[in-house]
Parts: C-alpha cells; sequence; structure tokens
C-alpha cells in the first residue's frame, strides 16, 4: 500500500502492474527528451541571433515534422500492447463476481457451490490494534497465488469502481452491466484498494482487501466457508 510522501506507484504485485509502471518510466523518458529539446531550442534562440537561412531551412521543418510522428509511435506501440494484455482473459484459473452496493461490496465466487459473502469496512472504534483505519474490511477477498483470477465487476444501485493499485486493477461496477477484469498475483500479501468512483455520501468507506496465499491455504479457506 501507499506511504506517507510517496510520489511514485505502489509496488507492483501482478505482471500487468510491472508492465503499467515500465510504460510510465517509459513515458516519462520520452517526456524528458522532448522537454530538454525544446528548453535547449528556447535557449538557442535567446542567445543567437536570426538569420534567414535558419528561417527558412527546410531540414529543420522536415525534423520537427517527423519527429513528433516518431514521438507517437513509440509511445502509442507499447500503449496498446498493455492495453490488449489488460483485456485478454483466457482460461482463467478462479472467476469472482463484485457487486458493488451502497456502501459496501459482495463477492460471490461462481467455481464453487455457495460461497458468497458481504464485505464492510471495519469501524474505527472496532479496529485491531495494528490494521488501517478506513481500508481494513470484516471480510477479506482471497485468492490463490500465481493463479489466473477473472473478475466480473457489477452494481446494484449507484456507479462504483472496483480498483486496488498494486494489482493493477481499476474496472466500473454500472447496474445492469457486467464488466470484467483479471490479474494474477505474484506473491503472497495483502492488498488494499477503495471504491473509485464517487458513489455518494459514503463513497470513502467501502474499501478492498485482497488477500493472496498459497493454493493449500485457499482450499482450506473456501472448504471452511462454503461448508
Amino acid at each position: 500500500m501507499a506511504n506517507h510522501s510517496q510520489f511514485g506507484f505502489q509496488d507492483a504485485s501482478s505482471p500487468i502492474m510491472e508492465e503499467l509502471v515500465q510504460f510510465h518510466d517509459h513515458a516519462l523518458m520520452v517526456a524528458l527528451a522532448i522537454c530538454t529539446l525544446v528548453l535547449y531550442l528556447l535557449t538557442l534562440m535567446l542567445t543567437e541571433k536570426l538569420s534567414s537561412s535558419t528561417i527558412n531551412a527546410q531540414e529543420i521543418e522536415l525534423v520537427w515534422t517527423i519527429l513528433p510522428a516518431v514521438v507517437l509511435v513509440t509511445l502509442a506501440l507499447p500503449s496498446l500492447r498493455i492495453l490488449y494484455m489488460m483485456d485478454e482473459v483466457n482460461e482463467p484459473d478462479l472467476t469472482m463476481k463484485a457487486i458493488g452496493h451502497q456502501w459496501y461490496w459482495s463477492y460471490e465466487y461462481t467455481d464453487f457451490k455457495d460461497l458468497t459473502f458481504d464485505s464492510y469496512m471495519i469501524p474505527t472504534s472496532d479496529l485491531p490494534l495494528g490494521h488501517f483505519r478506513l481500508l481494513e474490511v470484516d471480510h477479506r477477498v482471497i485468492v490463490p497465488t500465481e493463479s489466473k483470477v477473472r473478475v466480473i465487476v457489477t452494481a446494484d444501485d449507484v456507479l462504483h469502481s472496483w480498483a486496488v493499485p498494486s494489482l493493477g486493477v481499476k474496472t466500473d461496477a454500472i447496474p445492469g452491466r457486467l464488466n470484467q477484469t483479471s490479474f494474477l498475483a505474484s506473491r503472497p500479501g495483502v492488498y488494499y484498494g477503495q471504491c473509485s468512483e464517487i458513489c455518494g455520501a459514503n463513497h470513502s468507506f467501502m474499501p478492498i482487501v485482497v488477500e493472496s496465499t498459497p493454493l493449500a491455504n485457499f482450499e482450506n479457506w473456501s472448504s471452511l466457508l462454503s461448508s
């Protein structure tokens, strides 16, 4: 999760989030190169005397026409690749349905016969020592580590958004519509998120907690909860 005074992203815990962080760094390097070039040209224009040969140079016009196109291509190609990776859901190991309500989440594990529960934020007065305020819930989403998880997202009343930054997931929950996303938790851990769509007075009080555990622990948890 994020720390105080943190300027960058949270630590990536899924392959998709790692790709997003790398693309962010790539785009920043391109922007830095553009800003450096523009600053150099501005300094040159202010310090050097202009001449007719400089103003009418067709070589420069050719460069500043082709160079932006090259920059756009270097940004578009990796961006499209990541978009296709995020939309592709092939043979998931686990399918889960997340339903947004005012102001809590309901979860259904569709691969199991009767595995459903509601997830409410724990009030500050009932929060155990050492847990995070406004982020901890009474029932966490448990998923197996290194397994493809498909999440079907919808809402029961108003617009919501199921978002977990460390996993690179953010999908709108729309009443009457099913959206889907997927993630793969690359290591065990607890990952925090929140509803990212303003959904009413208690919008900031419907957190999301995803706990990634080894497969054996997940099977024990699912058998206990569904029995």
